[in-house]
């Protein structure tokens, strides 16, 4: 049964929310190494949009339920599609810049959810340090933390596998980007990457945009053969684990919501602003990423940034006043 609107949150201000999430979403998924569902528990919509989401999947529809995941779907979009090459080109160029900023926006999620979660028990604490050690975990088996890839694998071409194939892998790894955009701390960006269509979508994402602005049709209709299977693929993921998420949180709402508390602060492992790229490691199984020794200026600059970071996510989270917690829906017995 759905949930009932709450009172305090109207449609009109859980949908700016929800705009504002969709943006820090497009742009953390353009990131490899940051979680776009991250982003939307920064935001204060995360349990909204599983809730929203779900209940669409399933043929219910209230306004409240279309307008939110449409909210965050087209920011997101635009996002994407307006500001690839500039995030691209900010988080090579200006990698310590960006993750200071994105540590503040992560971080900025935790009041939220400490808010829905407390007094917190030995079910939420035990759950909160098994999604952290998760998150550390996928850091060390990653080997680059939140590292981003070089100026040189951002342009890229496509694949020499077979059509089919290739079709195939594309709706796996939209599939697999569906899927990591809806739990928070693990990054679309970065499974793409392992799957090796990173550099294909980025540029799949880009063409299309130019090859519309100069009306070359041919060009949009070759980006669709990429971007259409990527699109399904999406879908499918933001839908299957939309679900399976709602479920948890109905079922098992506490150890739920301090495992999404564990994966908010564990986030910020792979978001250590100071470290560089290699080129070229001496062997094949040396990290591509090192950490490097910040300056006083830098750090400084860092904690500011993230200080920004911080303030903005609080206050997007906080638009429209009070918002739906477990405790109300636990009340409605629904």
């Amino acid at each position: 049964m759905p949930l009932p609107d709450t009172p305090g949150s109207p449609t009109a201000s859980l949908a700016a929310r929800g705009a504002a999430g969709g943006v820090l979403m497009g742009l953390a998924n353009l990131v490899p190494g940051i979680s776009g569902g991250t982003m939307l528990l920064a935001a204060g919509v995360y349990p909204q949009f599983i809730e929203s989401v779900a209940e669409v999947s399933t043929l219910r529809f209230r306004l409240r339920s279309v307008v939110l995941p449409a909210a965050v779907v087209l920011s997101a979009a635009v996002a994407i599609v307006g500001l690839a090459g500039v995030v691209k080109d900010l988080v090579v160029y200006h990698q310590w810049v960006m993750y200071s900023i994105f540590i503040g926006l992560t971080l900025g999620g935790v009041p939220l959810l400490w808010r829905m979660v407390r007094p917190a028990d030995a079910t939420v604490v035990l759950s909160a340090i098994a999604g952290i050690l998760a998150m550390v975990a996928l850091v060390l088996v990653q080997g680059r933390g939140a590292g981003p890839p070089a100026g040189d694998e951002l342009v890229g071409a496509g694949s020499d596998n077979s059509a089919l194939a290739a079709t195939t892998m594309l709706l796996v790894a939209g599939t697999a980007g569906g899927a990591a955009m809806i739990l928070p701390g693990v990054s679309g960006g970065y499974l793409l990457l392992v799957l090796g269509q990173y550099v294909v979508i980025l540029g799949a994402i880009a063409g299309a945009r130019d090859a519309v602005t100069g009306g070359d049709w041919p060009a949009v209709a070759d980006s669709l053969k990429i971007l259409v299977p990527v699109g399904l693929g999406v879908v499918l993921g933001v839908v299957g684990v939309s679900n399976v998420v709602r479920l948890c949180l109905r079922r098992f709402p506490r150890p739920t919501l301090g495992a999404l508390l564990g994966l908010l602060l564990g986030a910020v492992v792979g978001l250590w602003p100071f470290q560089e790229a290699v080129a070229v490691p001496a062997e094949p199984d040396d990290p591509p990423v090192v950490i490097v020794s910040p300056t006083p200026a830098r750090l400084a600059g860092a904690l500011g940034l993230a200080g920004l970071g911080l303030g903005a996510s609080i206050g997007i989270s906080r638009i429209g006043g009070r918002r739906d917690t477990v405790k109300d829906r636990a009340r409605t017995g629904r």
